[in-house]
């Protein structure tokens, strides 16, 4: 299997999931060139082919000129790949469980066993500290960096009002993250709510993964979770190549 039918693939899943809808992309570097970078023309994920895919520098220009238009965010991706090595995918999201904790006081704690990676820190970039009066989209080089900054070495980064960013080794990882993130997100405030209920002015006796449960589930790669999702798309994805084409009069 291709890395770019991968990287439709991973589309696909995090927009069936709800976690991107129209909105948010996801990107994968290249296998023979890792000074590159693959992602999707501006099409909504869910209807992304591999034709779709379009290849960038990590200045974020793309390899090659002409041709349909391309994220306007592309540049949260190429600065991350500038300033990660170890990143070899990206997912952008907007998921609505998520961006109650970009904007409040309300930290994102792990809550369950797939999302222990929250434990290693999730940073929260406001893009105010980089720009006022934006329209909140990172649209240049300089905002991608400020991102990547703010990033560092965590996993993922909340974007105040906006949504998130989550890195991985692969794009298993990526995804996997992305969507467990969204399901802790409503993990945690339903056993927030729940606590509420019971102890009145006890939230914070939420029971939470501890540093170490954190540190030895470090290994979860979704190995088992990517080969169900792959396994769950490619004869959709064959059922549709298989469709006859049609063209306009």
């Amino acid at each position: 299997m291709s890395l770019l039918q991968d990287l439709v693939i991973a589309s696909r899943t995090c927009a069936e999931h709800g976690v991107i809808d129209a909105y948010g992309h996801v990107s994968v570097r290249s296998e023979t060139s890792p000074d590159r970078y693959w992602m999707a023309r501006a099409v909504a994920p869910e209807l992304i082919t591999e034709v779709d895919l379009l290849e960038f520098d990590l200045d974020s220009h793309r390899i090659q000129d002409g041709g349909p238009a391309a994220y306007n965010e592309r540049y949260i991706h190429g600065e991350i790949y500038k300033a990660r090595p170890d990143v070899h995918a990206i997912v952008h999201n907007h998921s609505h469980a998520v961006v109650p904790f970009s904007c409040t006081g309300c930290r994102l704690r792990p809550i369950f066993h797939l999302a222990a990676f929250i434990g290693e820190g999730i940073p929260t970039w406001d893009i105010r500290d980089a720009q006022r009066g934006s329209d909140m989209l990172v649209r240049n080089s300089q905002l991608g960096q400020s991102l990547a900054q703010k990033l560092g070495n965590h996993p993922a980064a909340l974007m105040r009002g906006h949504g998130s960013v989550v890195v991985g080794a692969s794009l298993a990882i990526a995804v996997g993250r992305t969507i467990y993130l969204d399901h802790n997100a409503k993990m945690q405030l339903q056993a927030m709510q729940m606590q509420a209920l019971q102890s009145p002015g006890q939230v914070d006796e939420v029971v939470y993964l501890d540093d170490a449960e954190v540190e030895a589930l470090s290994w979860q790669a979704y190995a088992r979770s990517w080969d169900l999702w792959r396994t769950q798309w490619l004869p959709r994805l064959a059922a549709e190549a298989a469709q006859p084409k049609t063209t306009s009069a």
